[in-house]
């Protein structure tokens, strides 16, 4: 529970600046503290006077009935408030496109250099910058768009200024509600923006622009590998599975079953003929492979509470798949050692529902920056055995669609599913040739090392954001 500080007391006066909103929220969460010390600032505006476009340039969208579609000819990515913070957008959902072009939904387009709020739900006022390839994405009316007039603001040093914890605050005090929370487009139009001079907001604005440029470029050269993965094993026709545009699997018979399992889903004739392409190729079983690594779930253990300074933190199946995790942080020094993960470690979320957008089955690479976190029990870790068989390489296979489906038929379960214990041993692992093999991981690689550096630049951007607003208000 929050509660005001002794030190900087709640004054009547801020009731009459917020509305006289009585709840709690903007008084002790920051938001007045930050506002009182940006007027000591030389110059602040408005946000509402640094932006343009629809309704000023602050704006969510209506509430309208989503029909979703699966043929990219007739559909576009859609973008929900989860999904503005994932790292990779390959797995979007897809809205009709008649829907989103029409004049009601149109202006609900992304443009790169928006910045996005998450304005409804449990974590609302999460940001996001729209990446150079999140220009053909729609985004949901949950989404606050804040577009920046670009003859008065650069876009890079709005949105560092809104995702610092300056903006933070500034943004938390904006929610209200009970059970779910909002942010409305009016809330947002006083926030106080510093102006900091031509040249550093240029610096600013610099290095987000390269940090979207370079997490733009990590989702193209995933992609890539992926391609590249299944051309050289003579399977192109896998790169584009289109699932649910093959007949559904219904009144199947299965010749013989032991006692390994009884489940339908375990024998859905659309990923047994998945499995049966993928053994056309040269190929191992995954069990193979990884004999001699690891494959298997991570150590149950309790979670002893720590702060930053003295723990480390835990990333769990939906923050793994954010550009950056938000999770808990946790005293290492009442842990096991397998809450680590060793160098190209594949960790797929291997408990959850079968939910289309649900990450159940879906692949992280630990690598990196990512090696200091500790991750939950919940995912499957995959560690090669084979040093002629890389993480790196293994991980453009797993985040296939045709390996997704394929991992989705192996579940085991009740309500929260699991990957089966044994069928997993089977995955047949196409195997390209040698240099082919190099090539696509070092692909991987490169991929991972410009996200790696998108963060140190957003880091680089907040840093100089945050010194020289603490300096001026000093």
């Amino acid at each position: 529970m929050k509660v005001a500080e002794l030190s900087n007391p709640v004054k009547s006066d801020w009731f009459t600046d917020q509305g006289l909103r009585l709840d709690a929220s903007p008084y002790v969460a920051g938001s007045m503290k930050t506002k009182k010390m940006l007027e000591q600032l030389p110059r602040t505006e408005p946000l509402a006077s640094l932006t343009a476009g629809h309704n000023g340039g602050i704006f969510n969208g209506p509430m309208f009935r989503r029909v979703y579609l699966t043929d990219p000819e007739h559909s576009v990515p859609f973008l929900g408030t989860k999904d503005m913070m994932a790292a990779d957008l390959t797995g979007l959902p897809r809205l009709r496109k008649s829907d989103a072009e029409s004049s009601t939904l149109s202006y609900l387009q992304l443009k790169p250099g928006m910045t996005l709020i998450s304005c409804s739900g449990f974590n609302a006022g999460r940001r996001a910058y729209v990446r150079p390839d999140m220009g053909d994405c729609w985004s949901s009316q949950d989404t606050l768009k804040v577009e920046p007039n670009p003859e008065k603001i650069k876009s890079g040093y709005l949105y560092a200024f809104l995702l610092s914890k300056f903006g933070e605050s500034l943004v938390r005090g904006s929610v209200y509600g009970s059970a779910v929370k909002h942010i409305e487009p009016h809330h947002m139009a006083g926030l106080p923006v510093p102006r900091l001079g031509t040249k550093l907001e240029g610096q600013i604005h610099d290095l987000v622009e390269e940090c979207a440029r370079l997490r733009a470029e990590f989702q193209s050269s995933s992609v890539s590998a992926t391609k590249d993965l299944f051309t050289s094993v003579g399977l192109p026709e896998l790169i584009d599975v289109r699932w649910h545009q093959q007949e559904r699997d219904l009144g199947f018979e299965v010749p013989s079953v032991g006692a390994t399992s009884l489940r339908a889903l375990n024998f859905a004739p659309r990923a047994r003929q998945l499995a049966e392409k993928l053994a056309l190729a040269p190929n191992a079983r995954l069990g193979d492979i990884c004999s001699g690594g690891q494959l298997g779930s991570g150590t149950r253990f309790a979670r002893v509470e720590s702060n930053p300074e003295h723990g480390v933190q835990l990333v769990g199946q939906r923050q793994g798949f954010w550009l950056r995790p938000e999770g808990r942080w946790i005293s290492a020094a009442h842990a096991p050692a397998g809450i680590f993960a060793s160098d190209e470690t594949i960790m797929i979320a291997a408990q959850g529902t079968l939910g289309e957008n649900e990450v159940f089955c879906r692949p992280l690479l630990v690598t990196g920056r990512w090696l200091k976190y500790v991750y939950t029990q919940h995912f499957l870790r995959v560690v090669s055995g084979d040093p002629e068989i890389s993480g790196a390489y293994l991980f453009a296979f797993f985040r296939s669609e045709a390996a997704f489906r394929l991992l989705r038929s192996l579940s085991a379960g009740g309500k929260q599913q699991d990957i089966h214990e044994r069928l997993r041993n089977e995955i047949p692992v196409p195997l390209a040739p040698p240099a082919a093999r190099a090539r696509i991981a070092a692909t991987v690689r490169h991929a991972y090392k410009c996200r790696d550096q998108a963060d140190v630049l957003e880091d680089r951007a907040l840093a100089l954001l945050t010194t020289a607003i603490e300096e001026a208000a000093g």
